[in-house]
């Protein structure tokens, strides 16, 4: 039989949580961020939970080609804009949205030939420092773009640096809002961090729902994903493959760095950091032994990993462990746990996922 581990995508736990998206910015059209192969869940695999977005917001091309086979026909969004000139041949073939932030994209556009003008997303560096004019060039872009004929509405849009904690967004509201005053069209500026803490206001026509979708928290630990109502989309699944009985003094793994005080039973876990599991987890990590929250004990090796079984003693070979995400008994362990005991967040662990792991697609419809 193959080793058994899986990861698994919930597409109900997709419909739920777009459905949030929108209940937290009811006016508003949504884009779900389908960047980074859809934050490691993988395009094909998510969009039917995902396919009642009024949009799909990415970053490359290729994958824009991607959701075109799937059979979408409505908006995408390339965030990050075009890299080159010939970009703008493959957004007018592909009906692509794009995002401009420099001059360049400005001057590409200017040389562009095309029957069919472009929809452009103008970006305000208002704060965070990355993409985007600064609030003072902000209205001589606008004004540059809205004299060429290749491009056709413009919509006004920001990131947030802060939105996960709040210090900032009303300096960044403020700064966005007097560089636009007057300025004709649609504006986006909620993030899922902005989404879920500060609903309607600042007025945004589109919203940017990106790991949300995910059943990931944005500001964990302030809030778990639960209390926004949001429901894990990736389950990473395996099975015990041994056990071991330990005596005092006894170590576990890889530089014996797990000692046992007293005499305890162990699972072997077919899982390791080559599947994508952070290996910098310490020992009392969270694990799902047959929905029984357990703890790692010792290293995460290449393949393997250690559970105490203390909390569930009938567990044994065939035992189904949860690394993150639901167990078939309905258990949950949030991946923002795991992300937070390697000392990251849940967006790296998610595009993490090793591509030997098994994907199987969880569509109870």
């Amino acid at each position: 039989m193959p080793r058994p581990i899986e990861a698994l995508i919930h597409i109900d736990a997709l419909r739920h949580n777009l459905k949030r998206a929108r209940a937290c910015v009811p006016e508003a059209r949504v884009w779900a961020v389908v960047k980074a192969n859809a934050y490691g869940h993988g395009i094909e695999r998510v969009y039917p939970g995902l396919h009642g977005a009024d949009g799909f917001a990415l970053l490359d091309i290729a994958e824009a080609e991607r959701l075109r086979a799937l059979g979408w026909r409505g908006p995408i969004l390339l965030l990050e804009g075009c890299f080159e000139p010939r970009d703008l041949e493959a957004c007018s073939r592909l009906g692509l949205w794009h995002t401009v932030h420099h001059e360049a994209q400005i001057d590409w556009l200017a040389a562009h030939k095309t029957h069919h003008p472009q929809r452009v997303f103008l970006k305000m560096n208002s704060g965070m420092n990355r993409l985007g004019f600064k609030p003072a060039a902000f209205r001589a872009a606008w004004q540059r773009l809205s004299g060429l004929t290749q491009v056709d509405e413009i919509t006004l849009m920001t990131h947030f640096a802060d939105a996960d904690g709040g210090a900032g967004i009303a300096r960044q509201v403020e700064v966005f809002a007097a560089a636009t005053a007057d300025l004709p069209g649609e504006r986006s500026l909620h993030n899922s961090a902005a989404s879920l803490r500060f609903g309607a206001p600042p007025e945004s026509d589109w919203i940017r729902a990106g790991i949300m979708l995910y059943g990931s928290a944005p500001d964990h630990p302030l809030h778990r994903s639960a209390d926004w109502d949001l429901l894990p989309t990736m389950s990473l699944r395996s099975q015990l493959i041994a056990t071991q009985t330990l005596e005092p003094g006894d170590t576990v793994g890889y530089g014996s760095t797990f000692t046992a005080a007293a005499p305890m039973r162990i699972g072997i876990v077919a899982c390791g950091y080559a599947d994508g599991y952070p290996r910098v987890v310490p020992s009392g990590t969270p694990v799902l032994v047959d929905g029984v929250r357990c703890e790692l004990t010792g290293r995460v090796s290449m393949d393997m990993l250690a559970v105490d079984l203390a909390p569930v003693l009938a567990a044994d070979v065939g035992s189904e462990v949860t690394l993150w995400g639901c167990s078939s008994s309905g258990a949950v362990l949030g991946i923002d746990e795991i992300a937070q005991a390697a000392g990251t967040i849940g967006y790296e662990v998610m595009c993490g996922l090793a591509q030997r792991v098994p994907v199987r697609i969880d569509d109870p419809s």
